[in-house]
Order: C-alpha cells, then structure tokens, then sequence
C-alpha cells in the first residue's frame, strides 16, 4: 500500500489522506477535495461494480462518516467499506435532484448493499384498451402497455375474475384478444360470450364504436367510484319508467342489471368519505428484514392493496427506510424510473468529469423538478367523471395523501417530489385517531403476520440451504461453501438443428433468475456443434472469455450494456446473442462451482474450455442422469452422495432448472424457425417486420394469399418490400406480375 509522509511528518496515501491501516487507504481522499454540496455517491468493488448508493446534504459531512475507526461503524457498513475499492461523486443543485438521481443509480446498477424493498409475488390488476377503436378488458399481472388504463392492483386473482364476471352481464364489452377479434370480423362470427350475453359483439357490428365506447365509460366509472350509487338510482327510475310504459323486458333486464350493480358495489364497499384519496401504509420490522403493506383508497373505497419485504443490510432506521419506500413505490407507479427528463438529457446538464486515484468526480447542473409540476398539473387536473374524459383522462399514480405509521427522513422533499409528480398538492402524514388510523392498524397488523411467515420460511429455509452447500463443498473438496454455482445444459433435435445452450445461477442456494443466460450454438461453420461435448466447450469458452472483458475500472462494462442494448434494438441482432435479461453486469460474477448435465465426457469438455480460458479457480463436477452420479476432472470414478442428502437435493434441483430452460429456448428457436423459414431471405424483412406480417396475416400460408396492395397495408411495408415478399413466397422459377386488390 504506498504511503507518503506530509510536511508534519504524518504519514499519508496518494492523495493525501491521513492512513487508516486497511483497505479504505487506496481510495481515501482527501476531505477538502470532497465537495460540502448536495450530491449522490457511488462506491465500486475490485471488478467495478457499484456495490451501493446514496446521497447527502453534504457530500463531505456524509462521506468522512465512512472513514471513522472501523469499531465506530455498523458491521454491515464495516462490509461494505471493506469490499470497496473506489468512490465516486456526483454533485447536484438541489435535494431533490440527488433524491431523483439517486433512485436512478439503483435502478440501474442494482447494488448489493442498498435497501431495495421486493414484492414476494406478482399482483393482478384489471386492464382497459382505452386506446383502441374498440376497447377491450382483461386481466393481467404487468402494467407495461400504453394506452391502457389498470385497476388494482388485487389481493387475490379469482376476486377480480368474480368482479369482471358481473360487470361483463351489465357491461357485455369486448374480452377478446386483438387477433381473435380479427378473425372474427374477417369469418363475420362472433365468440361465444356473444351468445351468452357477456360481449356486445363489435366485432360483427351488433354495435357500433360509440356505443362500444360509452359502455367502457360507464364500466370505468364503477371501478374508479365515481359511477356507483348515482347509476344505479338512474337505472331504477329507468325500470320503473319502462314497468309504467309496459315494456316488462326491458324492464326485466334494467332489473337483472340493477341487481348485478348492487353485487359489484357490495363488493367495493365505501369505507369513508367519497372524497378520500390516500395510500394507507402499515409496517413492521426486526434486525434482519421489514415488511410493509398498503392500502389504496380512492373516492372512499379500498380499490387495492400491495405488500414488499426488505432485507435490512444496512445500518438506517425505520424513517429512512420509509422515505426509501416511498421514493421506490411512487417511482414505480408512476412509470418512471425517479429520474426527471432534465437530468437525462444532454440538453439540460453540464457534466465535467475528472479521473484520479478516487474515482469519478461529477457536477451536474439541472432543473428543479417543481419546475416540471406545470406540465403534470395540465395533464391530472381534470377529476375523474363519467363519460368520454374519465375512460381518457390518465390516473394520477400519486394521491392526495400518503398515510405512514413512521414519519419518514426527507419528508419536504418527498411531498415536493411526489407534487411534481401528480400536478397538485401531496401530504405525508401519521394518522393518530379515526378511520384512517383504523386502516393503518389494520395494514401494520398485515405487515406484521407477513413477517412473521418471512421469519420462519427464513430459518427453516436459510438452515436447509447452508446444509445442502456444505455437502456440496465436502463430497467436492471445496474449502468453503460454493456461493454460486451455475449449471450448463445443451439441448438440440437429431442431427443438432437448433442447438441450443442454458446457463442457469443459483445464488446462496436458490435460482437467480436475472442471471439465467441461453447461447445459439454456433459451431465452426455456423451450423452448430458436431455433438453435446463441442457444444458444451464451445458454451464454457464463451462465457468465460465475455466474462473476462470487464475491467477493474468498470467502464468496459458499462460500454458492454450500451452495446448489448444497441443489439437489441437491431432486427438484423444475431440470435446467438440472445439473452433473457442482457442487464448492465453480464457475466461479471465468477461462480465458486460449475455443474455440467452429465457425465464423464461432458466434464472433460468443460474442464478443457476452462482450461484453455485460464480459469483455474473454479471447481466443475458434471451430474450425470439415471444414477445420479457426480462426476469431477481427472477421476475414473464417480463420487456418491446419498440419494435424501441436502446436497444431493441441491444438485438435482439446479440441473433440472438448467434442463428446463434449455429446453424451452429450444422449442422457442424451433418454433421461430420454423414459422420464418419462408420469410428469412426476404432482404429487408428483419425479425420485426417478420412479427408484423405474421400479427397481420396469422400465417405464411395466409400471406401467400394476399395481393401486393394488402401487404402493404402492414406497417413498415412498402410497395418495394411486399412486391419481394409476393415474388419470395410464388417463387415457382420465373417471376410473373403479381395482382393487385
């Protein structure tokens, strides 16, 4: 570690620092160098990754806290310091911008250290086309498709199944997906819930798009409360008008609707006030985890409710830790990654950056997010009402009250924040009496029995993997645990068409599903391996030498994510390079143990791509199927674990996974292929235009059918590309004028 001597004679490091004796003496700068300005840091491990994120009033007040005596610091904030081998800065103008910008660093670089609260489960929301000619309804788990408008999210899915199952009698509107819609109006047949009575049928024109529209309008209206009580009087005196003109039918049917009404609005019944439009949070918590539930209450009705869980690896109270639950529950919400367009963008930010011992400085210069709140206040300020402006108008993602059992850090510059986001005033508050208070006990008391079943999952759980790790390690020989293992798998056709490779991560010993990675078997004439032991070199030799290219700086990495993202958006992106999440770490983990599906020869292959890649610090043993036995390198024979061993458990688990993926990569490239293999050498006919046709048409053998004139009705198709697609798909030898419609 080099050390200078200052002119007292105190013995400093490079850039000035007094020493500390460990490893924060590389980096340490110097605390005048640290700007005393609101900004967010970053520190960065051995390889370059960012290993947690934060940001401060005072950058140097918040930074010299990590420089105290190691007995002075939390143990968790003693790991951290420890593991870190660079520090970074970014300055900005104001609170608000570091709280935006910080929520954008952890996002994007997901590190291990920051508190990041997780859903144990996807929610369903119910969804509404609202962009579409004729809207349609359903339920999904995302909320990722524009021109949508989602209710939810819901507790239990065959609740919200129930509820659309009664409106559907009231509101027959359009359930059917875009292609089957289709094909209905081309066959002029409609669906069976058009004969049942739950779809008007727009598809066949029983009605039209006017019609369509207002029965979505009065549909959204019951779900967002501001249709309810009100339609239903309508609809009596309706019945009752039709019963005094002896129309007993129609008087029938208002009356079948009017009762269907009642059922749904039981079912969402008001618990205060129509004007009541708050999150209701409630929240408890131990040394290791904290779990949190929410209510959503709008126009008086709880419309739905969510829950998180949070591993407390860092030394923050519960106020911070709220504060830390708002800025990522809201971010989220509001379809934003916390980052204003202003700190994005070229135009708006000066950045100068220097390079030195310390890392990365940065000054960012950007605009008030109060500022941007004009913008947002146009858009949601316009109330929710029935007709044409509710089914339109977007759902403001914030409330107008956020109710918390602690009052979070930050609370000025959150309300201010969240302001900015919903266009008009935001309150955080703690309730102490009344109904709201009622609630927030009620969501503490979920939080609470939600923690409880953490607790105990977690100490049967962490017991069993800790047990399956050390067999591992012990039947292996291994000097400690493997902490990561990853397991290889390749599956193909006979005659290795579509051969494909999976790479699957068990962490801790459970799946990482956001490391999983699948490889195209290329082979050395491009037409795949020549068997499963090429394959598997082949597979082993590239992961390792991609997951050598990034540096202890980080910058490789970085250029790596840009680069794979540019792939992506590409139609011409080679498929060997398909991934199932390209994030900004790719293989920047090496694993403590690498696990083959096979046996001997497999294990050969493997140990030779390692071999040739200079990885020497890495176990392999290859799990051969039938016998279950473990093979290693170099060893004639097999090693025995006992078929009910946790270790055994552990193994079988992480190659049936591998299995699995690779099988269903498999069947997606064989499927792919075979639905563009007449569409692959159409020059200019990418894979986006490929899906494009085949939305359009439903099959190849439709496009054959169709003239130049319907081909070009696709978008992104022109006379020039649909006059090849009509001469590749009737290429019989000699080209021949095709028809026009």
């Amino acid at each position: 570690m080099a050390s200078v001597n200052d002119p007292t004679g105190e013995s400093v490091n490079v850039n000035g620092a007094p020493l500390l004796g460990d490893s924060r003496d590389l980096f340490r700068p110097k605390t005048g160098d640290i700007p005393a300005q609101p900004g967010v840091y970053k520190w960065r491990d051995a390889e370059g990754r960012v290993i947690y994120v934060g940001k401060a009033k005072s950058l140097r007040n918040r930074l010299t806290n990590y420089f105290q005596p190691l007995y002075q610091l939390h143990p968790r904030t003693q790991t951290m310091v420890l593991t870190a081998r660079s520090l970074e800065w970014t300055v900005v103008a104001t609170e608000l911008e570091a709280l935006t910008l910080e929520y954008t660093w952890i996002k994007e670089f997901d590190p291990r250290f920051n508190v990041v609260f997780r859903d144990d489960k996807t929610y369903p929301y119910l969804a509404l086309s609202v962009g579409d000619e004729y809207p349609r309804v359903w339920i999904t788990r995302s909320r990722n498709r524009r021109g949508t408008r989602y209710f939810g999210p819901y507790a239990k899915v065959w609740e919200i199944r129930q509820s659309l199952d009664l409106l559907l009698k009231s509101f027959p509107v359009r359930t059917c997906t875009d292609s089957a819609f289709r094909k209905a109006r081309l066959t002029n047949r409609p669906c069976l819930l058009a004969s049942i009575g739950k779809c008007s049928a727009p598809c066949v024109s029983r009605i039209d798009a006017g019609e369509h529209r207002l029965m979505c309008e009065r549909l959204v209206g019951v779900m967002t409360g501001r249709l309810g009580r009100s339609y239903v009087a309508q609809l009596t005196e309706d019945m009752k008008a039709a019963s005094a003109e002896l129309e007993f039918e129609r008087a029938a049917r208002l009356r079948d609707q009017i009762a269907v009404l009642n059922t749904v609005l039981q079912r969402n019944a008001v618990a205060f006030g129509s004007d009541v439009d708050a999150d209701v949070f409630g929240y408890d918590a131990d040394e290791l985890e904290a779990s949190v539930h929410a209510f959503f209450v709008r126009s008086g009705a709880i419309r739905g409710e969510r829950s998180w869980s949070v591993e407390r690896v860092e030394d923050i109270g519960d106020a911070d830790l709220i504060a830390d639950l708002i800025t990522q529950v809201y971010s989220e919400m509001a379809g934003q990654s916390a980052a204003s367009p202003e700190i994005t963008s070229a135009g708006a930010v000066a950045v100068s950056r220097s390079r030195d011992a310390i890392g990365s400085t940065q000054s960012v210069t950007a605009v008030d997010a109060s500022s941007r709140a004009q913008a947002t206040r146009s858009r949601h300020s316009r109330q929710e009402m029935t007709g044409r402006a509710d089914l339109l108008a977007p759902i403001a993602p914030v409330p107008r009250e956020i109710i918390v059992p602690v009052e979070p850090s930050r609370r000025d510059e959150l309300e201010q924040w969240l302001t900015g986001i919903r266009g008009s005033t935001v309150t955080i508050r703690v309730a102490s009496r009344g109904e709201k208070k009622d609630l927030m006990d009620r969501a503490t008391a979920n939080a609470k029995q939600s923690l409880q079943r953490s607790k105990m999952s977690r100490i049967k759980d962490v017991g069993t993997r800790t047990e399956a790790m050390n067999d591992v390690a012990r039947a292996l020989g291994l000097k400690q645990a493997p902490l990561r293992i990853e397991c290889y798998d390749i599956s193909n056709t006979v005659g290795g068409i579509y051969q494909v490779a999976s790479m699957v991560v068990f962490e801790d010993g459970m799946a990482k599903k956001s490391e999983y990675r699948r490889f195209a078997i290329r082979g050395k004439d491009g037409k795949g391996a020549v068997d499963d032991t090429t394959a598997l070199y082949e597979t082993l030799t590239r992961r390792f030498r991609h997951g050598n290219i990034a540096g202890d700086s980080g910058e490789s990495m970085d250029n790596e994510r840009r680069a794979a993202k540019a792939m992506a958006d590409s139609d011409s992106a080679p498929e060997s390079v398909v991934q199932q999440n390209t994030d900004h770490r790719h293989f920047a983990y090496k694993p403590n143990l690498i696990v083959v599906d096979g046996g001997q020869p497999q294990v050969a292959a493997a140990a030779q791509a390692m071999a040739d890649c200079g990885v020497d610090d890495v176990a392999l043993c290859g799990l051969a199927k039938r016998l279950e036995e473990v093979w290693v390198p170099d060893d004639d024979y097999p090693i025995i674990l006992k078929r009910q061993s946790e270790g055994m458990y552990l193994l079988q688990r992480v190659r049936d996974e591998s299995h699995r993926f690779a099988i269903t990569y498999h069947r997606e490239a064989r499927t792919r292929g075979g639905l563009r293999s007449a569409l692959d050498s159409i020059p200019g006919i990418g894979l986006t235009h490929q899906k494009k046709l085949l939305q359009r048409f439903g099959s190849v053998k439709m496009m054959r059918s169709a003239t130049v004139d319907e081909l070009m009705q696709v978008p992104g198709i022109g006379e020039k590309k649909a006059r090849a697609i009509y001469d590749a798909l009737h290429d019989d030898g000699e080209k021949s004028d095709p028809p026009s419609s």
